[in-house]
């Protein structure tokens, strides 16, 4: 009788697939819990006959261990800073570095095409943006970062003479580098190349980078590692949240600066700058990254991806067992939060090497451990929990290393793998800053942004190719 009492009794559904039926019980007052689903590789036979082929492949699954010890054993140290054209390997003369995989100046985006400007400006090849142009339609030869052991945050330029950071793998002996970072507003990464953006570099070549690089050979090298696992552990995800990894370096630093002996003036507009931009450990947690991610790189049979790099116009990936080709697809729009007076119209797509964080780990799949970035990013707390949480669905293991509190200290995921990705239908999440479409008008927002499809499904066939 209790039973009939209480009639009829309160559903609670398992939904698989399609909303529409879960509507439609939860107008019924049903509790129902929708399970996202899609049939393996959207559904394609041709990749699903790939996969069956390639998943339990005891060879695959050693080569994929052998990378991911590479990685974790790897030692990011910052050893010092140097001219750009005299430190980066295969660097040559009227060459200019940028974000992404290989592109020509007629398919350039609006920033990627201000910054080329910028830095041809600033390295006195021209003396107007017209003039700069026309030279840069013409007779610059251009180069993807990634193939240089280097990596640029937005549009990545980097010219011969400017300043860039020197990390040391310590355990595998390679090295990376990347730019100093110029700050907030209207920067060269961003497109700008007015006066006062040529300026900040100048002094950065000038004042900033000897300060500073005496004071890292002073101290004798940064451990770059231990900064990023204390970061993590104090809100940041050091992608687009870098608060505690800055005041980090700071700390670590600032008693070596003084210790230069260049002048008192010097000195304090070198600390002001630092401690101003909260972005500044970004130009460090990049090439950490990328020298980790390259002693992964180059293992016969592994399906770790190593890089993930967008342009502009472009998004392109390279996977540890295929060697230095490019996997690309169109790069995306970024859905995120404005400033005021911009929308997504003014938006550039998606662009920069930072994503080099997300490939190690980092960024976006550690947004656990960075929650009030939804503020700047877009979402939820629990989005940000979701997004590391579903990470570990497409890696190929969890970091020794960077680990999330809140997840009970659970590492990062760790090791992108494409034979997972093309599974389960899940990308990779990545958050990011959002470029303005035109040159010089800078940073419009910030949100989250995924890669395109097309990138892991021709590695999977290239792989398969290969290796089967």
């Amino acid at each position: 009788m209790a039973y009939l009492a209480n009639w009829p009794p309160a559903l609670k559904v398992v939904n698989l697939g399609s909303e529409v039926f879960a509507r439609s019980m939860r107008e019924q007052g049903a509790t129902v819990y929708q399970v996202r689903w899609e049939p393996p590789a959207r559904g394609k036979v041709e990749l699903i006959k790939i996969l069956d082929r390639l998943i339990g492949r005891e060879d695959i699954e050693e080569a994929n261990r052998q990378a991911l010890e590479r990685y974790h054993a790897a030692q990011p140290v910052l050893i010092g800073i140097g001219k750009a054209g005299e430190v980066i390997p295969g660097f040559k003369e009227r060459m200019l570095l940028h974000a992404g995989p290989p592109i020509t100046w007629d398919r350039m985006s609006g920033p990627l095409r201000g910054a080329i400007i910028g830095a041809i400006l600033f390295e006195g090849w021209a003396k107007t943006p017209q003039e700069a142009e026309r030279l840069a339609a013409r007779e610059i030869e251009y180069s993807p970062c990634h193939e240089h052991s280097s990596v640029g945050p937005m549009a990545g330029v980097v010219s011969p003479s400017m300043p860039v950071f020197i990390v040391e793998n310590k355990t595998h002996g390679n090295r990376a580098y990347c730019t100093l970072n110029e700050g907030l507003g209207k920067v060269l990464r961003y497109g700008a190349y007015s006066p006062e953006v040529l300026e900040r570099l100048k002094w950065m070549g000038d004042v900033l980078a000897p300060v500073l690089g005496k004071a890292i050979k002073l101290a004798g090298g940064v451990d770059l590692k231990s900064l990023i696992a204390q970061a993590l552990h104090m809100g940041d995800e050091v992608h687009n949240r870098n608060k505690a990894a800055t005041s980090l370096f700071m700390r670590t630093i600032a008693p070596y600066i003084l210790e230069t002996g260049y002048p008192l003036s010097d000195l304090r507009r070198v600390l002001e700058f630092i401690n101003g931009n909260d972005h500044f450990f970004l130009n460090l947690s990049m090439p950490a990254a990328k020298a980790m991610l390259e002693a992964a790189h180059g293992i016969p049979k592994s399906t770790i991806v190593t890089v993930m790099s967008r342009n502009g116009t472009e998004f392109g990936i390279k996977v540890s067992g295929l060697g230095d080709r490019w996997f690309t697809g169109p790069a995306q729009k970024v859905k995120g939060l404005y400033f005021p007076g911009f929308t997504e119209e003014d938006a550039n797509p998606d662009i920069g090497d930072s994503a080099i964080t997300e490939t190690a780990g980092l960024g976006g799949f550690a947004m656990a451990a960075a929650i009030p970035i939804v503020q700047f990013v877009g979402g939820t707390p629990e989005d940000a929990l979701e997004f590391s949480r579903k990470m570990y669905s497409i890696t190929a293991g969890e970091n020794r290393f960077f680990t999330i509190p809140v997840l009970g200290f659970r590492g990062t995921a760790t090791g992108i793998d494409i034979r997972k990705v093309i599974e389960t239908g899940i990308l990779p999440q990545i958050n990011t800053g959002i470029a303005h479409k035109d040159p010089g008008i800078g940073q419009v927002g910030a949100g989250l942004v995924n890669p395109p499809w097309e990138c892991f499904e021709k590695a999977l066939l290239a792989f398969a190719e290969q290796y089967t």
